[in-house]
């Protein structure tokens, strides 16, 4: 426990910490260390103090005050993390906006935080003045400049425009840091505002502790240590970046490297190149890596160990591991709490769970992992589906001005997921689905995520996203929308005697539609919401399995 960066001062637990004294731990250990590495750059853990602690008195100058909101509206930049943790030392909030935003949605996160200042990066200034022309809160506003730091922040000579300053003039500027005021640990140090698909986005308040406790926590599962090299192709506005990538290269004292975005094509170059041992991912990006064509350099990496999430079934684990030479491990978290649950490095797999709750260095660091009635809050029995919920001191104090979402999340302590789950008799856990996502036909419930699951092992298949459509006969019919490999010939009727060969039939997708690509986040999750936004009715137009005379009955 004495090699993760935290305190260690009596009494105090191990997590109780601000961003800014967690910095200090980590850099006290290996100053001369390389903390990050991106875009050809590499920065030491003293420089990243060093710059951190300028940013943080170039805010103070500007008169950024503990609890006013600055947005971060740039893609993965040495920027991003100076801003954030400058912010941070002031106990004042960053608000990381999604970078696929346009003028309203940027708007609206803006408007919502009643942001004083916005940061954004020359690629995105546009979108940014047409959005923070909207937003009356916003007083100062900064631009990253393109090429070296003090270049222009419009490529074009200008130093400022429309309103906007060039961030590197305003740090050349900053006065030495004066002694800021201490920050809580319980303070927000981040608004993270969760993907929009059920209504307007909402901003989880994340405390300094919970990313301390986040960092700490993946250092320990991971078994980092300060020779590890943690790599990430996650955008900084994602919380997996933040919590795990971030946070857990601070605590293990360990190497962070970062690039722009995923590319299935260069994904292992830039992997070989990073030297990376520990590689994060999310979503789609395992099995789209496993239909990458075989080359002799597979096995050529240092990659220890993946983690990310959902599970996976065993053959598809064994398939990976055995042809790249690495192990996953899976876990459940969201960005309410960095604590679910996660499997264990060499402990015994449970096919398709998603590990035991998480657990900290620190023994007083508690994590509990029910399974509970939605309505009642009642735990349920062994094996039985329910909503997951989640105690533990790393949960959100709630949504930002949003009284009425955080008393449905949070009640007697708990928080409550959203995701419906069952554990079994040594506490692991299985996820279902999410609630919303449950389709109902014929009197059965159906786990969206069960049929995505086996329509992507078919060979042809990339990925996919099933839904709900309205049901002549009334609950719901199964659509299933495929994204089909390059030069694939997968017709859809294959695709329903495939489901039929390793599902129930009243899981079948009755209607099918075949895309070249799935409209996605820039974190890569499907687009859901957009998908069943595309016209009035969903069953026009596409395959439909019982109008083409199959019977799978």
């Amino acid at each position: 426990m004495s090699s993760i960066a935290g305190s260690h001062g009596p009494g105090r637990p191990m997590w109780e910490m601000s961003l800014g004294e967690f910095l200090d731990a980590a850099v006290r250990q290996n100053p001369d260390k390389i903390f990050v590495e991106m875009a050809g750059e590499k920065v030491t853990y003293w420089q990243l103090q060093l710059s951190v602690g300028r940013t943080a008195s170039m805010f103070q100058d500007l008169g950024v005050a503990p609890g006013d909101r600055v947005g971060l509206f740039m893609p993965n930049c040495l920027e991003y993390l100076y801003c954030w943790f400058g912010l941070s030392l002031l106990g004042a909030i960053s608000v990381p906006i999604n970078t696929a935003y346009k003028r309203d949605e940027t708007a609206y996160i803006l408007n919502d935080a009643e942001a004083v200042g916005l940061v954004t990066h020359h690629t995105l200034v546009s979108v940014a003045q047409e959005a923070s022309a909207l937003a009356s809160s916003v007083r100062h506003r900064l631009v990253v400049a393109e090429g070296s730091p003090s270049g222009p922040p419009f490529g074009n000579g200008e130093e400022e425009g429309d309103g906007w300053t060039s961030l590197a003039d305003a740090l050349s500027k900053a006065q030495p840091l004066t002694s800021p005021a201490p920050v809580s640990p319980n303070s927000v140090s981040m608004l993270v505002y969760t993907s929009g698909t059920t209504g307007n986005p909402k901003g989880v308040m994340v405390s300094h502790q919970m990313y301390v406790a986040a960092g700490q926590g993946f250092a320990h599962w991971t078994q980092a240590t300060p020779d590890d090299r943690f790599f990430t192709c996650l955008p900084f506005f994602h919380a997996n970046v933040q919590y795990y990538s971030t946070m857990g290269s601070l605590a293990a004292g360990a190497t962070l490297v970062v690039v722009d975005r995923f590319s299935a094509s260069r994904f292992w170059d830039q992997v070989r190149a990073a030297n990376a041992t520990v590689v994060n991912f999310i979503g789609m990006m395992m099995p789209v890596l496993s239909k990458q064509p075989e080359t002799p350099q597979d096995r050529d990496n240092q990659v220890r160990l993946f983690y990310g999430s959902p599970a996976f079934p065993p053959e598809f684990l064994e398939a990976f591991q055995e042809r790249f030479g690495t192990d996953i491990i899976v876990g459940f978290g969201m960005t309410e709490t960095c604590y679910g649950t996660i499997e264990g490095i060499g402990d015994r797999r449970r096919p398709s769970s998603s590990g035991a709750p998480r657990r900290h260095p620190d023994r007083r660091f508690e994590n509990h992992v029910r399974i509970s009635d939605s309505e009642s809050g009642e735990p349920v029995p062994t094996g039985m589906v329910g909503e997951i919920t989640i105690k533990n001191p790393a949960v959100m104090s709630g949504y930002w001005r949003n009284e009425e979402q955080t008393r449905q999340s949070l009640r007697d302590g708990w928080l409550y997921t959203g995701d419906l789950g069952w554990m079994d008799e040594d506490g692991y856990l299985f996820f279902v689905d999410r609630k919303k996502d449950i389709i109902r036909r014929r009197g059965e419930n159906i786990s969206s995520q069960e049929v995505e699951d086996v329509i992507k092992r078919h060979p042809d298949v990339l990925d996919c996203a099933v839904i709900a459509v309205p049901s002549e006969l009334g609950e719901d019919e199964v659509k299933a929308y495929v994204a089909r490999r390059q030069e694939s010939r997968l017709e859809p009727a294959e695709v329903v005697y495939w489901c039929a060969e390793h599902l129930a039939y009243f899981k079948v997708p009755r209607y099918l539609e075949l895309r070249d690509e799935l409209p996605r986040t820039p974190s890569l999750r499907v687009r859901k919401d957009l998908l069943r936004q595309e016209r009035d009715d969903l069953t026009q137009g596409c395959f439909d399995r019982e109008a083409a005379g199959i019977r799978i009955r």
